[in-house]
């Protein structure tokens, strides 16, 4: 692990670093330091692999975050960014919303996924809390809020998993199916949605069967 010494140290070897104001400069660490954890995780990472990678000073992650730990929980915050539009969106456009975020981005270099964020740091049950939280917060009380019927608690929890789910399978596990053909499973994502949006009676599928797209092929 790099030392504030170190980083300093560090500075000017073939490294461009970029005038910013503080702001800037935190920004760029955030970005920079979502973008290397997500490709290399937190142990294979080090501060002046971020300030390369964000074109400024490496010492500057001492000045505002303190260590690599603190600016590994201001990446971890920033993430839940992947989950605040769900609390306004009309509930006709979640669908749409649901599979932009699993099968289109963002990149795990972009906007750290919760799960991997959870799975790569290095205090896991820290990680753990924050994303039970996050979703707790978003999914359970304040979309849950939204939907009428029963068991809406529920219904927005699976909506949850399904987004997770997904997103993981893209980012980390990379499924050959999903991977090849991402944009084949809009359909499937509507009725889904759909599915837990406006439930119908528990025996529905019993009696009707699925309303899953019959694939042309």
């Amino acid at each position: 692990m790099d030392t504030p010494e170190e980083a300093k140290r560090g500075r000017g070897r073939s490294t461009t670093t970029r005038r910013y104001d503080a702001e800037g400069s935190r920004a760029a660490l955030v970005s920079a330091a979502a973008r290397c954890f997500g490709k290399y995780g937190y142990d294979g990472t080090s501060i002046r692999d971020i300030g390369r990678t964000a074109e400024v000073d490496a010492a500057l992650v001492y000045r505002y975050f303190g260590s690599k730990q603190g600016l590994f929980e201001a990446v971890s915050t920033s993430s839940t960014a992947l989950f605040e539009p769900l609390r306004q969106l009309p509930l006709d456009e979640v669908a749409e919303w649901l599979h932009r975020v699993a099968f289109h981005g963002p990149d795990e270099d972009e906007v750290p996924h919760p799960v991997l964020t959870m799975l790569r740091s290095p205090s896991r049950e820290e990680a753990v809390g924050q994303l039970r939280a996050d979703v707790t917060e978003v999914f359970t009380e304040s979309f849950a809020a939204r939907l009428d019927g029963p068991d809406a608690e529920i219904r927005a929890e699976l909506l949850a998993a399904w987004m997770l789910g997904m997103t993981l399978l893209r980012l980390a596990v990379r499924t050959p199916a999903l991977s090849a053909a991402p944009d084949r499973t809009l359909p499937y994502v509507r009725v889904a949605v759909d599915s837990l949006l406006h439930p119908g009676e528990p025996d529905d599928g019993a009696a009707g069967g699925c309303r899953c797209p019959v694939s042309g092929g």
